[in-house]
């Protein structure tokens, strides 16, 4: 076999040293791996926190104004993400939603409706963490001053009626972003106080929201049969993709992030899976969202 630059290099042969190494950066599941893993990771080598990064989300958006010759124009006070973009979908199909006219993310667009008065910014699928908290940036710059997240999310220890939701108390930090934020830890929160007030709030609300914990990962094709059991042991009720990177963007910020899961799914071990009931789960989304910010003080009723 050849390559197109000519006959295929000769490597040398491995020595016992050269394998060592290697299956010290593939971390075989010997703790001297592992720990040869761990020194050379970047992920969770030292960070300085209290930095501020050169690039910021008001110099993108700056730009993508001046390239789009969009206006300046805040965005609603109340910011909605959703992942699955079914509630986009929702809005543009009834007429019951209008693409915002100042809305200067590159990658998405913002469809603003009407709530009983309560003007909601949603953006559709922004998928997985660092998505997620990208735009969760972009947002705050623009003016929104709370940021709820619905998304879709695999059933781990949750009641047997699904869909249901999970209000989201704390988030296991399996993925990437949340590192960048925050130094290494299990968990990211959610504000306790808010936590409280939500589930004072919504604890008769219907559909019904459940208070709980979530896994927060960036692989979902590597949600395994032991990692899930470790959920489990963890008291966890769901594993879904944003909430550990948003509540630990919101900490470091100190900005006000909600994040809900929308428990559809026994990650299709079983049939009928990703049922979210009536317009794919868009009316029960909005009404929950509604609440949540009802409950903090967004409603124009209440200020």
């Amino acid at each position: 076999m050849t390559y197109r630059g000519g006959p295929r290099p000769q490597l040398p042969a491995p020595t016992r040293a050269s394998g060592q190494r290697d299956a010290a950066r593939r971390g075989r599941g010997t703790d001297a791996g592992h720990a040869a893993a761990r020194i050379a990771y970047p992920l969770i080598a030292g960070k300085d926190y209290r930095a501020e990064s050169l690039f910021r989300p008001e110099h993108l958006l700056r730009e993508a104004r001046r390239q789009r010759q969009l206006p300046e124009a805040d965005v609603p006070a109340v910011a909605l993400l959703d992942p699955d973009g079914d509630i986009v979908r929702f809005l543009r199909r009834t007429g019951r939603g209008r693409k915002h006219p100042g809305w200067a993310c590159y990658h998405t667009e913002m469809w603003v409706t009407d709530l009983g008065g309560l003007e909601i910014g949603v953006v559709g699928c922004a998928v997985g963490a660092s998505f997620a908290v990208l735009v969760a940036e972009q947002l705050a710059a623009s003016g929104a001053q709370i940021v709820v997240s619905i998304t879709s999310a695999g059933q781990i220890r949750a009641p047997d009626a699904l869909p249901c939701f999970v209000l989201i108390e704390r988030a296991l930090r399996d993925e990437g972003t949340s590192a960048h934020y925050m130094p290494p830890g299990k968990w990211s929160h959610l504000d306790p106080p808010v936590a409280r007030r939500l589930c004072e709030t919504l604890h008769d609300f219907t559909p019904k929201v459940f208070a709980g914990a979530s896994w927060t990962t960036d692989a979902p094709y590597r949600e395994t049969e032991a990692a899930i059991q470790g959920a489990v042991r963890e008291g966890i009720a769901c594993v879904e993709m944003e909430a550990a990177a948003l509540y630990a963007y919101a900490a470091a910020r100190g900005r006000l992030v909600v994040c809900l899961a929308h428990i559809t799914n026994t990650m299709a071990t079983g049939g009928d899976d990703f049922e979210k009931g009536a317009n794919n789960g868009a009316d029960s989304s909005l009404s929950v969202a509604h609440a949540v910010a009802a409950a903090l003080g967004f409603c124009p009723t209440q200020r």
